[in-house]
C-alpha cells in the first residue's frame, strides 16, 4: 500500500501565524520601494515653479500634461507589470519596475523642453506602475487574514512619505542645484533597491505554490519564515481556500460574485485618485497665485502628505475587522473637508488645518482601496486584480491635474477651483455605501475575510 501523501495548506499555515520578522522585513522593503513612488510622482510637481520660470512657460493647461503624463504611463505599467507579477512572480516584476523608472527619472535631467518632459514622464510612469500592485499583492500573500489590510497599509504608507520628501529637496537643494537635483535623487535610489530586491525581496510564498513546480523554492521560503519545519518528500503544498485560474483573462475579475463589487470598486479608484491628484498636482502652484508664499505653500503641501500617513494608519484595523464600511464614512469626511481648501487659503493656519484634515482623509481613502484591491482577488489573479484597478483608475489620476488645468486657465477663484472637488467625491461616497452593502450580502458578512471564508465552504461543496 502507497504511504500516503502529506498535504500542507499554505494558507492555514499563515493565517494561524503570529507576526514575525519575516513578515517585518517585506512591509520594511516595500515601505521604501513605494517611497520612491510617491517621491517620484510629487517630484515633478515641485520642479513645476523652477520650469515655468526657466522656460518661460504661460500655459499651465501645457504643464497639466506634463503632470499627467506619468500618470498616463502608470496607467500602461500597471496592467504591463500587474500581468508580469502574475506571470513571472512578484519580485521579478518589482525589480523590473524598479530600474525602469530610476533610468527614466535620470533621463529627465536632460530634459529641454515640455514635449521632452512629456515623454520622460510616460517613459517613467511605466515603471511607478509596478511599484503599485505588485507590493500589495506581495504584502497580502504573506500576511496572515486578521493584519492583512495592515500590512499592506502600513507597507504603503510610505508613499506618503516620499510624497512629502520633494518639498525639503525643492526648498533646500533646487536654489543651489537646480530642478534637476530632484530627478537625480529620484533615479538613484529606485536602481539601489532594484538590486537589493535581487538579494533579499522573497518571492510571494502564494504564488511559488499556485503558479510554478519550484518545490525547492516553496520549502527554502518555508524554512525562512518558521526553522522548525520539516516536510517529506510526498509532501504536497496547496493553496486550499482559492479558486487557481491557469491564465488571465479580464472577465475573471468579475466572477464569483465580484460581477458588481469590481466595477464599483474601478469607480472609487476613479473619483479617489482624480481628487487626490488634482490636489497633490496643483496645490504649489494654486496657492502660490493666491499670494501665499513660497515656502508655505509647500509647507503646506507636504502637511497634506504627512497628514496621509496619519489617516492610512487609522484606517487599516477598521478595514481588517469591517472591511468596506469605514471606506465610506471617510468618503463623506473627505466630502466635507476636502472642498474648504480653497475658502481657507485666506488665514494660513486654517489653510494648515484644512489641508491637513484632506490629506487624513484622500490618503487613507487610498491606502483602503489599495489594500481591498489585493484582499478581494485570489492570489493566480490578484496582481492583475489590483493592476487593473490601478489602471483603470489613473483615468481619473490623468483627468485630475488636467481638469485643474483647464480651470485655472477660465480663471477661477481659488474658492471655485476646490469646491469642484465635491462632484468626484459625491459620486464615490455614494459608490462606497453601494459597495459595503453588495459585499455584505453576497459574502454573508462586512470583513473582507468573508470571500475566503465563503470559497473554502464552496470547494468543500464539490
Amino acid at each position: 500500500m502507497a504511504a500516503e501523501q502529506r498535504v500542507f495548506d499554505i494558507t492555514q499555515f499563515i493565517d494561524t501565524r503570529k507576526m514575525s520578522w519575516f513578515n517585518a522585513k517585506i512591509v520594511i522593503f516595500c515601505f521604501f520601494v513605494v517611497l520612491f513612488d510617491g517621491y517620484d510622482i510629487g517630484a515633478v510637481s515641485y520642479a513645476g515653479p523652477s520650469l515655468v520660470k526657466e522656460w518661460g512657460i504661460t500655459n499651465m493647461a501645457a504643464l497639466g500634461t506634463a503632470f499627467s503624463a506619468g500618470l498616463f504611463g502608470i496607467l500602461f505599467g500597471s496592467l504591463l507589470f500587474g500581468w508580469m507579477g502574475d506571470r513571472y512572480g512578484r519580485n521579478k516584476a518589482i525589480v523590473g519596475s524598479l530600474l525602469v523608472m530610476g533610468l527614466f527619472s535620470l533621463a529627465t535631467m536632460a530634459v529641454g523642453s515640455l514635449s521632452q518632459l512629456i515623454a520622460m514622464r510616460f517613459l517613467t510612469g511605466l515603471g511607478l506602475g509596478g511599484l503599485l500592485p505588485n507590493p500589495i499583492a506581495l504584502n497580502a500573500e504573506f500576511a496572515p487574514k486578521r493584519f492583512r489590510a495592515t500590512m499592506i497599509i502600513v507597507s504603503f504608507s510610505g508613499i506618503t512619505l516620499g510624497g512629502a520628501v520633494p518639498g525639503p529637496v525643492a526648498a533646500w537643494l533646487v536654489p543651489q542645484y537646480g530642478w534637476q537635483i530632484l530627478f537625480l535623487i529620484g533615479g538613484v535610489a529606485p536602481i539601489v533597491l532594484a538590486f537589493l530586491a535581487l538579494i533579499w525581496l522573497p518571492e510571494s510564498i502564494k504564488y511559488l505554490v499556485v503558479k510554478t513546480e519550484r518545490r525547492e523554492a516553496v520549502v527554502r521560503t518555508l524554512r525562512q519564515m518558521d526553522r522548525t519545519l520539516t516536510f517529506e518528500a510526498t509532501t504536497r503544498f496547496v493553496v486550499a481556500d482559492e479558486r487557481v485560474y491557469e491564465g488571465f483573462r479580464p472577465q475573471q475579475l468579475f466572477a464569483d460574485g465580484l460581477h458588481f463589487i469590481t466595477p464599483l470598486l474601478w469607480l472609487l479608484f476613479i473619483c479617489t485618485l482624480m481628487t487626490f491628484f488634482f490636489v497633490n498636482s496643483w496645490l504649489p502652484i494654486v496657492l502660490t497665485s493666491a499670494h501665499i508664499s513660497v515656502g508655505h505653500a509647500a509647507l503646506a503641501t507636504s502637511v497634506f502628505q504627512a497628514a496621509g500617513t496619519i489617516g492610512g494608519l487609522t484606517l487599516c484595523r477598521p478595514i481588517d475587522k469591517l472591511g468596506f464600511i469605514p471606506l465610506s464614512i471617510v468618503y463623506l469626511f473627505a466630502l466635507i473637508v476636502t472642498p474648504l481648501i480653497g475658502f481657507a487659503a485666506q488665514a494660513e493656519w486654517l489653510l494648515m488645518v484644512v489641508v491637513f484634515f484632506s490629506g487624513f482623509a484622500l490618503f487613507s481613502l487610498q491606502f483602503g482601496i489599495n489594500a481591498i484591491s489585493a484582499m478581494i482577488y485570489p492570489t493566480s489573479i490578484r496582481s492583475n486584480g489590483s493592476g487593473w484597478a490601478f489602471g483603470v483608475g489613473r483615468f481619473g489620476a490623468i483627468a485630475g491635474p488636467i481638469v485643474a488645468g483647464v480651470l485655472l486657465g477660465m480663471h477661477l477663484s481659488i474658492e471655485a477651483l476646490f469646491l469642484f472637488l465635491a462632484v468626484p467625491l459625491v459620486i464615490a461616497t455614494i459608490a462606497s455605501v453601494i459597495l459595503a452593502r453588495l459585499y455584505y450580502v453576497r459574502f454573508q458578512g462586512a470583513g473582507l475575510d468573508r470571500r475566503e471564508t465563503m470559497d473554502a465552504a464552496m470547494a468543500g461543496g464539490h
